[in-house]
């Protein structure tokens, strides 16, 4: 298989208003080939703590409170249920802040992009959420990562011990490091003055609410501060965001005391319907507005939209007390509408990310189901890589699931991953150990084959050149760079020592022809022979045979034919001219000597050995019945008759005896034939 190289696979997350989910990247490792994972070193982890995480708030019904502008004669205006109107407008909120997403961030990015990217909001000065500092974080420590186990890799690579490595440092870390550290601080120090801001304000709201409460104690006091109550009503809009805790009940103490303040002030009708008339317009534009949501394709967008015209609405001023429920109904029911689209948005969303969740888990167990024992050659961990590579090719067309599963099932999904690409890693490290170790011994081969290709001893040189072949193929093989090289260098010292043996034969098989064709002529010869003169015809056939024996080996194909032919001769011979068993046995022998010679070894010492033995043996025989034979009486019949078979075996071994010392005279000429051969050789 190839070797593996990662790259980052980034399964997105989805924001919340008070908290943010990491982004799952996973980098994976090859060379020619695409994974999410593969074996890494643990990751160098940053020093610098982060700041804690910042508590996101949303705020309720907030900024700019606005009431009727114009005094009212002695009528309490109370605008319509607060307590329905505030549920309303909260829900809307809820919705909406549900719906909130951070910054646009993109997921695929450089090492060079993350490092741009915190430089501008350095220099800069730009706000940045959680969620990108989370993101820029990962992966920048993921092409860190996967740099460090690069660069240990081909150290080890280049025959370093992995347990002598030492990391260069990355000199652009320390840079990341200041950055981020630079950001959050800037972050914290944003958040804290955030929170004292906030603090301010309510302490401000407070004192405007105290103010106008002041103001609300009599009808004839409400008169005379009406001035003063407008003012206080522009403080207040210029008042900014308060501690979300308080938001609800701070607007309700306002919105109290300032409907008290009206309740109490004597505005003579014409004003107070003017002012009412002002207000209705303002409200039925936002119905109109609010209605015209339902067309809204964006649901998101229609939802905020619709928390924007919630607020503008708390910001008008009461109208007339028979149309308050009237405007508000219209108002609630354009409301509900979109609330309704927007809740069945989310559950149309969370039931496709159930769904997402079942295909996910499902290439999960595809993933863990993946056998990976027994995979012994590079085509099976190549067909598993395909099926690991289609699963995770599969999961990207795949959306969100749930938020509460989402970085669990990745995580999940990423294990099983890791796991395969980790041990395809160890099978190709054992691969890569077994190709050196083969190697290491085919060189070693090479070598003696090499040092064998000049000898001449070509029987001893060629077994163990055949030897050094079966050796070569029971070896596994080696890397395929070198592979051609080697084989070459190995058969090229062998091809050498074979055609120097071809060549010193050929003369030899032509000898050998020579001598197939002489014994032809002696099989011939013999066959020739006339059995008139008993004795001139035994003496041409023991010149015959010598000159059979004298003569050297004929083709090994040719070997048995012609040997058939000449024993099946001289039998015939024999039968003819009654020569003893004794010559025809020697004859015989000389005759099988050229087969034990050709055997090799020592097959002849061996035989003459044996021989000197039994001839010892027959003569020490023969030397005890001589001395028994001197202890008889011959005066007795019986005696003489003893002694005459004893005589008569005496005669019989010394006929085997002087057999055996002809034997070893014939083994003793072989050998000096063989002998001055090879000194010829």
């Amino acid at each position: 298989m190839n070797s593996l190289e990662q790259t980052p696979l980034t399964e997105p997350q989805k924001s919340d208003p008070e908290a943010t989910v990491p982004t799952e990247a996973h980098a994976e490792q090859a060379t020619t080939e695409t994974v999410i994972s593969a074996p890494q070193e643990e990751a160098n982890v940053p020093e610098t703590a982060a700041p804690q995480e910042e508590n996101v708030v949303a705020e309720a019904p907030q900024q700019k409170e606005t009431v009727a502008e114009v005094p009212q004669q002695e009528e309490t205006v109370a605008e319509t249920p607060q307590e329905d109107e505030a549920q309303e407008e909260a829900a809307v909120e809820e919705e909406a802040a549900a719906t909130q997403t951070g910054s646009e961030i993109p997921l695929m990015m450089t090492k060079e992009e993350v490092l741009a990217r915190l430089g501008t909001l350095v220099d800069t000065g730009e706000t940045s959420d959680k969620q990108e500092l989370d993101l820029l974080k990962q992966l920048y420590y993921k092409y860190h990562n996967a740099e460090a186990m690069a660069a240990r890799q081909a150290y080890i690579d280049a025959g370093g011990d992995p347990n002598d490595y030492v990391p260069d440092p990355d000199p652009t870390e320390e840079l990341f490091k200041t950055a981020m550290q630079t950001i959050r601080q800037r972050r914290s120090d944003m958040q804290v003055a955030l929170e004292k801001e906030r603090q301010e304000n309510m302490e401000k709201k407070l004192a405007v609410i105290e103010k106008i409460k002041l103001l609300s104690t009599t009808p004839e006091e409400a008169n005379k501060s009406y001035e003063s109550f407008k003012a206080l009503q522009n403080e207040w809009k210029e008042i900014g965001a308060v501690p979300a805790e308080h938001v609800t009940e701070i607007w309700k103490n306002y919105h109290l005391y300032v409907e008290q303040f009206y309740d109490m002030l004597k505005l003579n009708s014409e004003m107070r319907e003017y002012d009412f008339r002002k207000n209705l317009e303002a409200k039925i534009i936002l119905c109109e507005q609010a209605e015209k949501l339902k067309d809204e394709t964006d649901v998101i967008a229609a939802i905020n939209r619709l928390q924007t015209l919630h607020q503008e609405w708390k910001e008008i001023g009461p109208i007339a007390k028979e149309l308050r429920e009237q405007i508000w109904a219209r108002f609630k029911e354009a409301s509900t509408v979109i609330r309704k689209r927007h809740q069945q948005f989310f559950e149309a969303r969370k039931a496709r990310e159930e769904e997402n969740l079942k295909k996910k888990t499902e290439l999960c167990e595809k993933a863990e189901a993946i056998e990976t024992e027994g995979l012994n050659s590079f085509s099976q961990w190549e067909a598993k890589t395909k099926e690991i590579l289609a699963l995770q090719a599969t999961w990207k067309t795949i959306g969100y699931a749930p938020q509460k599963a989402n970085t669990q099932i990745f995580e999940r999904f990423r294990a099983a991953c890791d796991k395969f690409f980790s041990q395809k890693a160890d099978f190709f490290k054992n691969v890569k150990e077994s190709l050196a170790d083969n190697l290491k011994k085919k060189i070693a081969l090479a070598e003696q084959a090499e040092a064998l290709m000049d000898s001449t001893d070509w029987k001893k040189t060629t077994d163990a050149l055949v030897e050094l072949q079966r050796q070569w193929k029971s070896i596994g093989t080696v890397p395929r760079k070198v592979s051609d090289q080697l084989w070459k260098r190995f058969i090229g010292a062998c091809d050498h020592f074979f055609a120097a043996k071809s060549k010193a034969h050929a003369q030899q098989r032509a000898e050998q022809q020579e001598n197939l064709k002489k014994k032809r002529d002696i099989i011939e010869q013999l066959k020739a022979l006339a059995a008139d003169d008993a004795a001139a015809t035994a003496q041409q056939v023991h010149d015959l045979q010598d000159e059979w024996n004298a003569t050297g080996h004929v083709p090994m194909k040719e070997k048995d034919k012609i040997y058939a032919q000449y024993h099946q001769v001289v039998d015939d011979l024999y039968k003819k001219l009654n020569i003893s068993q004794a010559q025809r046995r020697l004859s015989s022998f000389r005759t099988t000597l050229k087969v034990t010679s050709a055997q090799g070894g020592n097959s002849l010492l061996r035989e003459r050995e044996r021989l000197s033995r039994a001839y010892e043996m027959m003569h020490g025989e023969i030397q005890t019945y001589e001395n028994n034979l001197g202890f008889l009486s011959t005066n007795s019949k019986k005696g003489n008759s003893l002694a005459q078979e004893i005589s008569k075996k005496i005669d019989k071994l010394k006929d085997e005896l002087n057999l055996l010392g002809q034997k070893i005279k014939a083994i003793n000429e072989q050998l000096r034939q063989e002998s001055e051969q090879r000194s010829e050789e």
